[in-house]
C-alpha cells in the first residue's frame, strides 16, 4: 500500500482549489489547439480531443512530473501528416503505437537522463523560438474563411476581435496584482464569454473551427497488414515522432523543474509518454507529448500536483460528451489572449539582459536554435542542431587547452607533464609538444593532470611511442587509469611500452 501511495504522490500537499481551477483553465486552452492540429493533419477534430484526453490522463497518473500537461501537440502530429496523406489514418495510428513502444523503452532503459546534455543557450533559443511560434499561431486566428478563401479580418470584425483579445490580455496581466485566489486566465475567458453572450456580440467562436461534441473513444486495433513492408513504412515516422515527443517533453520537464524548484523523473515521464501514445493508437487519438504553453498556463495558475492535469483531462472528456455546445460558443479572442500572454511568459527575456555577458558562440547557438524553431517549426531538429554545434564548439575550445610542462631531471630523463583532456580534437596539438630529435634517450609522459578520453587519444599515444621507438629511445607512460591501460593493451597497433602505474589515480569514471 505504501508503494502505491508513493507511486501516485498522494502524500504531496495539494491546494485543491488551485488545482481544480488551473485544470479548468488548461482545458479551455487545449480545446482549440487540439482541434487546430487535428484539422491541420487532415484528421477528424475529435481525434485531436481524444488525444488531449488520453495523453493528459495517462501522463497525469503515471508520469514523472506533476504539474506538467500533455496532449495532442503540433510538434508530433506534424511529423505524421505525410504518412496520413499517403497511407491513411490506420497507418498513422500504427505509427503512434510504435512510437509509444520506443518511448517506453527509453524510460525502461533509463535513457531520459541524456536530456541533461542540452546546454543553456539551446534552452534559451528553444523557448524563445517556441514563444514566437505560439504568438504567431494566435495571430493566425485573425483570419477568416469565406467561400473557401482565407483572408484577414477587416472592419468591425477585426476591431471586435482585437478589442476582446486586448481585454483578455489586460485581465490576465492585471488580476494577479490584486489576487491570485483564482487563475487569471480562467477569469479572463469567463468574462469575455459573458460579455459576448449577454451583449450578443458577433465574433469568431470555437464552433467556427469545428464541432467538439462526440462520444467516448473506443478500442480499435489499427487495420494494417502485419508485414515487414508495413513496418518499413511506419518505422521512420514512428522513430521521428518518438524523438520529437521525448525532446519536447523532457525540455518541458526541465522548464517546470526550474519554475517550481523541484525535481521531476525523466525516465518515468518517458515511459508514461510511451504508454499514453500506445493508448492513443488503440483508442483513436492522434498522439502527442508535453505541451509547453498549456503547462505554463497550469503552473502559472497554481497547478503543482497531478490533480490539475487530471481535472483538465476529465474536463475535456466532459466537453466531448456533454458540454460541447457550450464550449463551442467561447470566443476565440479569449483563448487567443490567454495564449498570447503564455507566449510572452515563455520568452526568456533574461537572455537579452545577459547577452553582453555570454560568449559569442553561445549567442550564435541561441539565435540559431530560435531561427530553426521559428522557420521550420521543427523543435527536435532545432535542439539537435543546437546540441551538435555546442558540442563542436566545446570540442574546439577544449582542444586548445592541452598543455605540456617540460623539464629534465638530475638523471637526464626528459619529463612531459600533460595538462588538459587528450581527445580527437587535441591530438594534433599534443603530438606537436614533443621534440623527438633533441630529447634524451629516456622520456616520461605524465598524465596525472590529463584525461585520455577516446580512441583518437589512444592512437596518438601509439604514434608518439612508435616514433620514439624508431629513434631508439625509451618511453614511459605515467599515471594512466585502469581504463586507459586496458585500451592500450587491447589496441592492435600498440607497441611494447613501459607503463608506470598509479593504483589510486583514475582518469575515467562511470560516476
Amino acid at each position: 500500500m505504501q508503494k502505491i501511495i508513493n507511486l501516485f504522490d498522494f502524500k504531496q500537499k495539494i491546494d485543491y482549489k488551485n488545482e481544480i481551477l488551473a485544470g479548468l483553465a488548461v482545458a479551455m486552452t487545449m480545446v482549440p489547439e487540439s482541434l487546430s492540429f487535428a484539422i491541420l493533419a487532415g484528421l477528424s477534430p475529435l481525434t485531436g480531443l481524444y488525444a488531449a484526453f488520453l495523453m493528459g490522463i495517462v501522463t497525469a497518473v503515471f508520469g514523472g512530473r506533476p504539474g506538467m500537461v500533455s496532449g495532442g501537440a503540433g510538434a508530433t502530429v506534424v511529423v505524421l501528416i505525410a504518412l496520413a496523406a499517403s497511407h491513411g489514418v490506420e497507418y498513422l495510428f500504427a505509427a503512434i503505437v510504435l512510437a509509444g513502444i520506443m518511448q517506453m523503452l527509453v524510460g525502461i532503459f533509463k535513457l531520459g537522463k541524456f536530456v541533461r546534455l542540452i546546454p543553456q543557450p539551446v534552452m534559451f533559443g528553444f523557448l524563445n523560438g517556441l514563444a514566437v511560434i505560439i504568438f504567431m499561431a494566435q495571430v493566425a486566428q485573425f483570419k477568416i474563411v469565406e467561400n473557401g478563401v482565407e483572408s484577414w479580418m477587416s472592419g468591425s470584425a477585426l476591431y471586435i476581435m482585437g478589442g476582446l483579445t486586448l481585454l483578455t490580455i489586460a485581465i490576465v496581466f492585471v488580476l494577479p496584482k490584486f489576487t491570485k485566489a483564482v487563475p487569471a486566465s480562467l477569469v479572463a475567458i469567463l468574462v469575455v464569454f459573458g460579455i459576448v453572450y449577454f451583449f450578443g456580440i458577433d465574433t469568431k467562436k470555437v464552433i467556427d473551427i469545428a464541432s467538439v461534441s462526440g462520444s467516448l473513444p473506443s478500442f480499435h486495433i489499427p487495420q494494417i497488414p502485419f508485414t515487414w513492408e508495413a513496418l518499413q513504412i511506419i518505422f521512420p515516422y514512428a522513430l521521428v515522432m518518438a524523438g520529437v515527443g521525448l525532446i519536447e517533453t523532457l525540455l518541458t520537464l526541465n522548464m517546470v523543474d526550474e519554475i517550481t524548484n523541484t525535481k521531476g523523473q525523466s525516465n518515468r515521464e518517458a515511459a508514461a509518454q510511451g504508454l499514453a501514445n500506445i493508448t492513443n493508437g488503440f483508442f483513436g487519438g492522434m498522439g502527442g507529448c508535453a505541451m509547453v504553453a498549456q503547462t505554463l498556463v497550469n503552473v502559472g495558475a497554481g497547478g503543482r500536483a497531478r490533480l490539475s492535469s487530471i481535472v483538465a483531462s476529465i474536463a475535456i472528456l466532459l466537453i466531448i460528451l456533454v458540454a460541447g455546445p457550450v464550449i463551442e460558443q467561447i470566443p476565440m479572442a479569449a483563448l487567443v489572449g490567454v495564449m498570447m500572454m503564455v507566449a510572452i511568459g515563455t520568452f526568456e527575456w533574461v537572455s537579452f539582459r545577459i547577452i553582453n555577458k555570454m560568449p559569442r558562440h553561445d549567442i550564435f547557438v541561441g539565435i540559431l536554435v530560435a531561427l530553426i524553431t521559428i522557420t521550420l517549426h521543427n523543435l527536435a531538429l532545432a535542439v539537435l542542431v543546437g546540441v551538435v554545434v555546442s558540442a563542436l564548439v566545446f570540442a574546439w575550445e577544449s582542444a586548445k587547452r592541452i598543455r605540456a610542462r617540460k623539464y629534465i631531471d638530475e638523471n637526464g630523463v626528459k619529463h612531459y607533464e600533460i595538462y588538459g583532456p587528450l581527445f580527437f580534437g587535441s591530438t594534433t596539438a599534443f603530438l606537436e609538444k614533443f621534440d623527438l630529435i633533441n630529447d634524451p634517450d629516456e622520456v616520461i609522459i605524465d598524465f596525472k593532470e590529463s584525461r585520455i578520453v577516446d580512441m583518437s587519444a589512444i592512437e596518438a599515444l601509439n604514434k608518439i611511442t612508435e616514433k620514439y621507438h624508431k629513434q631508439g629511445k625509451k618511453v614511459q607512460l605515467k599515471h594512466l587509469s585502469e581504463d586507459c591501460r586496458r585500451l592500450l593493451k587491447n589496441a592492435d597497433s600498440v607497441i611494447a611500452i613501459n607503463i608506470i602505474e598509479d593504483p589510486t589515480y583514475k582518469v575515467m569514471t562511470n560516476k
